[in-house]
């Protein structure tokens, strides 16, 4: 995977993300470590991609905060494969009413993107990859202790949708 660096050269940088993160990580590296600074999976994905995004990065965190925990704590589709269809929208996505090929070349896309987040974890539901029988959690997160982390497998999940958007990116190119 190719090392990026989206951060400015000072140490006093306040980019989301940048502080204290060395440079030159890999996008599964640097998701991961979003990850575990508190930031929510879909934000994770979101933020590892900022620099290849044409919207600022306090606005793309809002709108990635609301898909963590599987769509705000419901355990539904998980937030790191929101936030891949997310940057995928903003990269390839349309504008417009689409109702012809650009909107089914655009969905396909997406379809990729999901089959090959099924692929390796069997499901894009954060509920079965968790292994939870609750629907709809309660809202509030849990603290992010060293004991969460060594439960939860979100991490390693957050890099491998990180890896196939890269992959994803790579194959396409960028607008």
């Amino acid at each position: 995977m190719m090392k990026y660096s989206r951060c400015s050269m000072g140490t006093m940088d306040r980019t989301p993300g940048c502080r204290d993160r060395e440079k030159n990580m890999t996008r599964r590296e640097a998701a991961m470590a979003n990850f575990k600074k508190g930031y929510n999976c879909s934000q994770s994905i979101v933020l590892a991609f900022a620099d290849l995004l044409p919207a600022d990065e306090k606005m793309l965190m809002k709108m990635a905060s609301s898909f963590g925990g599987g769509m705000g704590r419901l355990r539904e589709v998980c937030g790191s494969v929101s936030g891949m269809f997310m940057v995928a929208g903003l990269l390839y996505g349309y504008d417009g009413p689409e109702t012809g090929q650009v909107k089914a070349e655009h969905y396909a896309g997406i379809q990729e993107l999901a089959h090959r987040f099924e692929e390796k974890h069997g499901t894009i539901i954060c509920r079965e990859m968790l292994g939870l029988s609750v629907h709809h959690d309660v809202p509030t997160p849990e603290a992010r202790t060293e004991a969460y982390y060594k439960k939860r497998p979100c991490a390693e999940i957050i890099g491998d949708a990180a890896e196939i958007l890269e992959q994803y990116i790579e194959e396409r190119g960028t607008k």
